[in-house]
C-alpha cells in the first residue's frame, strides 16, 4: 500500500480540484477495508473522467487503479470475477480472450469497472452494465464485508449506488459467447430516422444514433450479428475521417465567445465527416467502441422514456435552432437505447428509455455553456433523468419528482452509513442531508 499526505486531486480535464489529507494506492481488500473502517470522510476514483464532482472531495482519497486484477473464471457459467478498480478496456481483452463478452458497452473504456456500476453506465441498444452482475461484495462503512447475489432483494439498490452505500471491492460479470456484428453507417434527415426508431430497434441487434444539431442529419448506425466467416464488403471512408476530433478542436476553438459560429462549423463538419457511409464487421467491441477520449471535453446526458422521447427530441430541436438563444450545441449529441430494468437509481427503472449527451468541445468553459443549461430544463420538465457520471445542476428536490425509489435509497443509504462516511460536498447538496455530519 502506497500513501501521500496533503495533495491536490484534479480532474481529467482540470475543471474539478480538491485538497486532500491522505491518499492511498491499494492491492488487497484487507487494505481496503482498513482504509475504509479508520476514515471519517472517503471517496474512491480511478481516471477522473466523471463530469460530475463525484469522485473526491473528501480528507481521505483512494486511488484504486491498482485494485485490478482478474480473480477468477467460470467456463461452465462463462463468469468472470475482478477487482473493482480493473480499467473497463483490460476487463473486456480478459473477456474476449475467453471467446465471451459482456453484450453492453459504453462509449469509453478507460474507465474503472466500480466507477462504471456505481454512476448507472450503460451500453447501446442494451442494458446498463450493473444488470450484468451476478455477485458482488462492497465494503460497508465500518469495514466490514457484505456479499450480494443477483438474487438478494438489496442488490436493485446496490447496483447504481453513486459509491454511497460502500466501496465495491469486487464483481462477479455474467457473461455470453462473444458474436460478430455487420455494422452500417450513413446519415438522414431527421424526418427519416426518428419515426423510424422503434421499428429499427426490433430489427437491428445494435442501433446508435450520432444527432447532428444545426444540420438537420442524423448519423445512424445499424449492427446486426452475423457468421463472423460471412465476408462482406467493407467501406471505411477516406483516412480523412480520423481527424474529426482535430477539426472539431479547430472550429469550436472560440465558440465559447461565439456561440452562433457553432451552426457554421457544424454544418462543415457535417461535409467532412458525417456526409458518407461505412461498412464493416467486428464484435461488439471492435465494431462499436470509442475506446478513449481524444482530448478533454465536458458531457451531460439524459434520458427519457421511448414513448416520450420524439416529442421531446422536437422541443430541444425547437430550442435550439432559434437564432435569439445561446444553445449552439457542439456535435454530435449522441442518441442510444437502454431496455428497463429495475435499479433503483437506474435511468430505466421499469422503463425503455432514450439517452441523449451533450457535449462541449471547449472543457475550460463548460459552465457558461448554455446548451447544458436548456438540455436540463427541457429534459426535468418531461421527466427525464441525469447520467450520474456527467453534468447536471438537478438535486434532491427535482431528483425525488423523476426517480421512483429515491426516498427508499435515501433511506438504505442512511442506514448503512449514519456518520455520512461516503458524502463528499457534491453528494451532501445532492442528498439534501445535514453537513454537520
Amino acid at each position: 500500500m502506497n500513501q501521500n499526505n496533503n495533495g491536490t486531486w484534479v480532474s481529467w480535464n482540470e475543471n474539478l480540484t480538491h485538497n486532500y489529507k491522505t491518499l492511498y494506492k491499494i492491492s488487497s481488500e484487507k487494505e481496503l477495508q482498513d482504509i475504509v473502517r479508520n476514515s471519517e470522510k472517503i471517496r474512491v476514483f480511478g481516471n477522473k473522467q466523471s463530469s460530475s464532482d463525484i469522485a473526491s472531495g473528501a480528507a481521505t482519497l483512494i486511488d484504486i487503479k491498482s485494485y485490478n486484477q482478474v480473480l477468477s473464471y467460470s467456463d461452465s457459467e462463462k463468469t468472470i470475477t475482478v477487482q473493482s478498480g480493473i480499467i473497463l478496456g483490460d476487463l473486456i481483452e480478459a473477456i474476449e480472450a475467453k471467446g465471451w463478452c459482456i453484450p453492453c458497452l459504453p462509449d469509453i473504456n478507460t474507465i474503472t469497472i466500480g466507477g462504471a456500476l456505481a454512476t448507472g453506465t450503460h451500453g447501446t441498444s442494451g442494458k446498463l452494465l450493473s444488470e450484468y452482475i451476478k455477485n458482488c461484495s462492497y465494503i460497508l462503512a465500518d469495514g466490514s464485508i457484505k456479499e450480494i447475489s443477483a438474487k438478494d432483494q438489496l442488490m436493485d439498490a446496490f447496483k447504481v449506488s453513486l459509491g454511497v452505500l460502500g466501496v465495491l471491492s469486487t464483481v462477479t460479470f455474467q457473461c455470453e459467447s462473444i458474436y460478430t456484428l455487420h455494422i452500417k453507417e450513413g446519415p438522414e434527415n431527421d424526418k427519416e430516422w426518428l419515426p423510424k426508431i422503434k421499428e429499427r430497434l426490433k430489427k437491428h441487434d445494435f442501433l446508435r444514433i450520432l444527432w447532428l444539431p444545426h444540420t438537420n442529419k442524423g448519423y445512424v448506425i445499424t449492427g446486426d450479428k452475423i457468421n463472423p466467416e460471412l465476408k462482406i464488403k467493407e467501406e471505411l471512408g477516406s483516412p480523412f475521417l480520423r481527424h474529426r476530433r482535430k477539426a472539431s478542436k479547430i472550429l469550436y476553438k472560440y465558440t465559447h465567445i461565439f456561440p452562433w459560429f457553432t451552426a457554421i462549423a457544424n454544418k462543415l463538419l457535417y461535409k467532412g465527416f458525417f456526409s458518407g457511409t461505412k461498412e464493416h464487421k467486428g464484435s461488439l467491441y471492435q465494431a462499436t467502441v470509442t475506446k478513449s477520449r481524444g482530448s478533454t471535453l465536458e458531457l451531460a446526458e439524459w434520458t427519457i422514456g421511448l414513448e416520450e422521447f420524439p416529442k421531446v427530441f422536437e422541443e430541444l430541436k425547437t430550442v435550439i435552432n432559434k437564432w435569439s438563444n445561446k444553445s449552439f450545441i457542439h456535435i454530435p449529441m449522441d442518441i442510444r437505447f437502454v431496455y428497463k430494468d429495475n435499479s433503483w437509481l437506474s435511468y430505466a427503472y421499469k422503463k425503455d428509455t432514450v439517452t441523449m449527451g451533450c457535449v462541449s468541445r471547449n472543457a475550460a468553459s463548460a459552465d457558461s455553456y448554455e446548451a447544458f443549461k436548456s438540455i436540463e430544463k427541457i429534459f426535468l420538465k418531461h421527466g427525464g433523468k441525469p447520467h450520474w457520471a456527467k453534468r447536471f445542476k438537478a438535486k434532491d428536490s427535482e431528483l425525488s419528482n423523476v426517480y421512483e425509489k429515491w426516498d427508499d435509497f435515501k433511506l438504505l443509504r442512511k442506514k448503512l452509513d449514519p456518520t455520512n462516511k461516503f458524502l463528499n460536498p457534491y453528494l451532501t447538496e445532492l442528498f439534501n442531508e445535514k453537513t454537520n455530519n
